[in-house]
């Protein structure tokens, strides 16, 4: 991933966006490399009440997209009022004046959609994906809520997304390592008050003290017409779409002016230095932060190159000092963040464990000398742009991504068409830019360090540094706000139509499998093909059956480190040679470990897809055998174990997985192994787990893009002739549902911010013909936002960011899991919730619920070709099943004849709560007592590796002794 991505990956604070993986940089640096036509035709125009309108026909699937970017994120609030901006995305999605309650998200499901929204320093997006028949569904919903949402913010509704947005932050920041890390580098790289000087999420205290009217103010100043982009991309006519845009929008009146934000760069007058104790590390980190020039401006464009340069690849000075020269470190980064009215640039290293952070600063300081005797070079500069062309090409694989693209130019600069300037911005860097950036910014110059250590060792933390003020929250008894609905009738706003009749929708796009291919080659390796010419690019993968399960318990991680050591260089190709002739060709290739199997994934463009296979092959068939990087990995792999120790998350799913697989199945242990057996790994175990189980014969290749079938056997065709096949037997392990009481199982965590529960048992495989079904019958239990279970913990309670249940599944059994991270104070009841709901649930849902669920899966087919990705996914699934190329035209059939009837049998088969495993992973001191009280057949309390472990007498002044 590329410096300039990591910026925009990361401010799609309250949803992960996978589409919006390129930057604006990115879009340039492509066009300049290739030669050819990569713009993104538009049209744009104006509304007379200012909002903008940009238009972009695809016609590749019948599908539309639909996203509103206002210029207002953080940056536009007031010290003492932070959050505010994120605060509000959650609130457009609660209901507007003609909208009920929870109704956007359910809408657009039962359409066979999919929407959310992001908030970051700089803006706020809201987007839609439907098939193309919803359309003007979604402008009417999306009007509703820019022109005829306000009045209905109650205090009710406030009260329950303030409520949300809390736990969001318990989620992503308290409850996690290093989650305070960008609050202590803001507010004191930025003066007080300065926009960039708090946080999206926003302060605790802020969020508590906020009101409805400090909301219906910032409403009213940002939320309008003329502060916002309007992109619709994807198959639609525009004589319509404009109809549409101006009968939808046009009457929605102009809202106060925004004026532009001037740049407001900073600088330090002295070096600054903190540290933190960390409730959830488990080893020390170091981050160094400089002030920087602003998004799109000259320095901006060579201070990206300056971070790849500095950090990425194995020639990367701070990869030589910190990781092989001092081997203080597995994965140091450098990269550039510019936001609209300044920019920072940071150096992150989160060191091995019980490194000393003086000794990782030190290495960084020599990093930079190594950096400035041996330059920046013409194959740098090369490198670093090859990448970027390919990396457009999957930034606008789909009409989503192509949506964001155009709003982020015409709201950060007013020109959707940006890209022209764009390109020539990059274009334009050359390696004495680089190291003119260098010098004007990093070189002595100023900065912010903070040192992030665990408990108890403050004895790592960088010298001279002082505490950091943290503000951590007090865990308490959960006292329910009373807010008293309104009882009074919604006060409608005007309009010249009525706005309450939801738009009819004509005929959903009928379900258009693309035609897919299979060869069984001489040397037994299945080869799944489908082409799709929409984009010069190439995705591949390769599936080696195994994985995991081929390890010995006593070595368990082996597969993982196989897949890690074959990424490292060839017979003929240093780690550092393999890694640039990828890097040059602009191609993505990796690997890694699973339960079942070890993946080899990539992408490259078209015109270079024969010279990626060709490294392909050489990576599976030439291994290099580098005792030097499997040291390095082993190192990496026990560290990065080390510090899942922490993490609430990791802790559960692990746990979970070890009490209901038991001790004696590979499941029951992470694929990355423990540190006592990834530290008894040798070389030589990584060679015999090759030499036996590698082979064509457990193998299965798949081919998505444009790319016939003749050139992709062609491809193919080294792996065919040099890869001999050996026999290969899988193991089998018992796995089975003996389980016959609801236990409750507890793992301490002390003073975290909220619980992780997992709750369920052993379900079935993939293969039973009965797990399409049981996956549909759950869809309304917790399959998507509009499942029960989060209606309930979420929107109702406000108890959570999020809860969902599933069925999991493979050629071995999986599991039905519902979970959730609650606040702390909540924990009890929420388990009791979900306890409740599972049992009421296999008493039937009614016959609404079942129409919303089949349409929600059957109408969301238009969506599921789009990408190569998903396409992709769609082979592999059809190998690793043998299903029929028109499985997905079965799927429909079954949910399609699902009855009532049929629905509730499913869930008295397969729900059971009365036999589940209740985990839950928290603060023991507060909240395992009452478990004691609430009917569990048992309650035992675990230590974070699953076994089972007596607590103290006086859990208020002792923590769970391991």
């Amino acid at each position: 991933m590329t410096n300039s991505k990591l910026k925009l990956m990361a401010f799609m604070l309250s949803f992960s966006v996978a589409t919006f993986v390129s930057s604006d940089q990115a879009f340039g640096q492509q066009k300049a490399n290739s030669g050819a036509d990569l713009s993104i035709e538009y049209e744009k125009y104006e509304l007379d009440n200012g909002l903008n309108i940009v238009l972009h026909q695809d016609k590749s699937d019948p599908i539309v997209s639909v996203a509103i970017q206002y210029g207002v994120g953080s940056n536009r609030e007031k010290k003492g009022r932070t959050g505010f901006a994120h605060l509000f995305e959650h609130m457009l999605f609660q209901e507007s004046e003609n909208v009920a309650q929870d109704q956007f998200f359910k809408k657009i499901q039962d359409a066979g959609g999919t929407l959310n929204g992001g908030t970051w320093q700089d803006g706020t997006v809201y987007y839609e994906v439907v098939p193309k028949n919803a359309l003007e569904m979604v402008m009417w919903l999306e009007s509703d809520r820019m022109g005829y949402l306000i009045n209905t913010v109650t205090e009710a509704a406030f009260a329950n997304q303030q409520e949300v947005v809390q736990n969001e932050k318990r989620q992503r920041v308290d409850n996690n390592p290093y989650g305070h890390t960008g609050w202590v580098i803001d507010k004191n790289l930025y003066p007080d008050g300065h926009p960039y000087s708090w946080q999206v999420i926003g302060e605790l205290e802020d969020l508590q003290n906020a009101t409805v009217a400090d909301v219906k103010e910032f409403y009213d100043k940002f939320y309008g017409p003329n502060n916002a982009t309007l992109v619709i991309a994807g198959d639609f006519e525009k004589s319509e779409a404009k109809k549409l845009v101006e009968k939808y929008f046009g009457e929605i009146n102009k809202r106060q002016e925004v004026a532009p934000l001037e740049i407001q760069t900073v600088s330090l007058s002295k070096t600054k230095r903190l540290y933190h104790e960390d409730n959830f590390a488990k080893a020390p980190q170091l981050n160094m932060v400089w002030p920087v020039a602003e998004q799109y401006s000259k320095d901006a464009y060579a201070l990206d190159f300056l971070g790849e340069i500095l950090s990425d690849g194995k020639k990367a000075p701070l990869y030589k000092v910190l990781v092989e020269q001092k081997e203080l470190a597995s994965q140091p980064r450098a990269y550039n963040n510019p936001s609209q009215i300044a920019g920072k640039f940071q150096i992150s290293v989160t060191a091995n464990a019980d490194v000393d952070l003086d000794n990782v600063e030190a290495g960084i300081k020599e990093a930079f000398a190594l950096f400035e005797k041996e330059g920046v070079t013409d194959r740098d500069i090369e490198r670093i742009k090859a990448g970027q062309e390919t990396d457009f090409y999957n930034g606008i694989s789909s009409v989503l991504g192509k949506s964001f693209q155009l709003a982020q130019y015409d709201v950060f600069t007013g020109n959707p068409g940006y890209i022209e300037k764009d390109i020539q911005n990059i274009r334009a860097v050359t390696k004495e830019d680089v190291m003119r950036v260098y010098n004007t910014y990093i070189k002595n110059k100023p900065f912010i360090l903070t040192s992030f250590v665990p408990k108890g060792q403050l004895d790592l933390i960088a010298e001279n540094s002082e505490k950091a003020e943290v503000v951590e929250e007090e865990i308490t008894e959960n006292v329910k706000t009373e807010v008293a609905e309104a009882t009074q009738e919604i006060q409608k706003t005007a309009s010249k139509f009525d706005r309450s009749v939801q738009p009819k929708m004509g005929d959903t796009p009928k379900l258009n499998i693309p035609t897919s291919w299979k060869e069984k080659l001489g040397n037994q390796l299945e080869v799944y093909g489908l082409e799709q010419k929409e984009l010069p690019l190439v995705n591949f993968s390769i599936v080696i059956e195994g994985g995991h399960l081929l390890d010995d318990l006593s070595k368990n991680g082996v597969a993982n480190l196989m897949s890690d050591i074959l990424m490292e260089g060839t017979a003929n190709k240093t780690p550092a040679e393999l890694e640039e002739e990828i890097d040059m060709l602009g191609a993505n290739i990796y690997m890694y470990t699973g339960n079942e199997s070890i993946v080899l994934r990539g992408n490259t463009l078209k015109r270079n897809f024969d010279k990626t296979m060709a490294l392909v092959e050489e990576i599976l068939l030439q291994p290099r055998w580098d005792e030097k990087e499997f040291a390095r990995i082993k190192t990496s792999t026990i560290n990065g174990i080390k510090r899942n120790e922490a993490n609430p998350n990791v802790i559960a799913n692990q746990v979970y997985n070890k009490v209901l697989y038991g001790e004696d199945h590979p499941f029951a242990y992470p694929t990355s192994g423990t540190v006592e057996s990834v530290e008894s790994i040798k070389i030589q175990d990584l060679k015999d787990y090759y030499n036996n189980y590698f082979s064509p014969s457990v193998s299965r290749m798949h081919i998505v893009g444009d790319v016939s079938k003749a050139e992709a056997l062609k491809a193919a065709n080294g792996l065919a002739e040099k890869w001999e096949a050996k026999e290969v037997t899988i193991p089998e392990f018992s796995v089975s549902n003996n389980r016959d009481k609801a236990s409750l199982y507890f793992v301490d965590v002390p003073n975290a911010k909220q619980s992780v529960i997992n709750i369920g048992y052993i379900a079935l495989p993939r293969t039973s013909e009965d797990f399409f079904p049981v996956d549909v019958m759950n869809y309304k239990l917790g399959g998507s936002f509009s499942g029960n279970v989060n209606l309930i913990l979420r929107e109702e309670k406000g108890y959570t960011y999020g809860a969902r249940s599933g069925f999991s599944g493979s050629k071995i059994p999986g599991t039905f899991t519902a979970s959730s991270s609650v606040r702390t104070n909540t924990t009890g009841e929420s388990v009791g919730i979900f306890k409740d709901e599972i049992a009421k649930y296999k008493e039937g849902i009614s016959p609404e619920d079942l129409e919303f669920t089949k349409n929600a899966l059957i109408k969301s087919n238009a969506l599921r070709f789009e990408t190569q990705g998903s396409l992709l996914g769609m082979l592999q699934e059809m190998s690793a099943y043998d299903l029929d190329p028109k499985y997905i035209e079965k799927e429909e059939k079954i949910i399609g004849a699902m009855t009532l009837e049929q629905h509730k049998k499913l869930a008295q088969k397969y729900l059971d709560e009365s036999k589940m495993a209740y985990l839950v992973v928290g603060d023991a001191a507060t909240q395992l007592d009452q478990f004691r009280d609430m009917g569990f057949d048992e309650v035992k309390v675990l230590d974070k590796q699953g076994n089972e472990v007596t607590l103290p007498i006086n859990l208020e002044t002792e923590e769970v002794k391991d």
